[in-house]
């Protein structure tokens, strides 16, 4: 039997994808639990591929932003311009 996979992965998974992945859950436990909720839902099982790259998509928005964001924070004024100079620096900023 050849398995089936999923063109597009259903929100009740994604949303398990997040409930199931933390900093200590390898990628590889969080696509066996995701393939066994949606087996119980009775959804195709999304491959590994497609869970590594949600997982990724869902952590990157996590952590320290991205230089664009701080110059495009200061820009609007909505960072103080000294959040350039220590992002820069190498002092943490906080995601706003």
């Amino acid at each position: 039997m050849v398995p089936c996979s999923a063109p597009r992965v259903s929100p009740r998974l994604r949303a398990a994808i997040e409930r199931v992945h933390g900093d200590d859950v390898r990628i590889a436990e969080v696509c066996r639990r995701v393939g066994v909720e949606a087996d119980s839902l009775g959804l195709p099982r999304p491959s590994y591929e497609t869970i590594r790259r949600l997982v990724h998509e869902m952590t990157a928005g996590r952590g320290e932003p991205g230089t664009l964001e701080v110059v495009a924070g200061v820009a609007i004024r909505a960072r103080p311009p000294a959040a350039l100079v220590d992002h820069l620096a190498g002092i943490a900023v906080p995601r706003r």
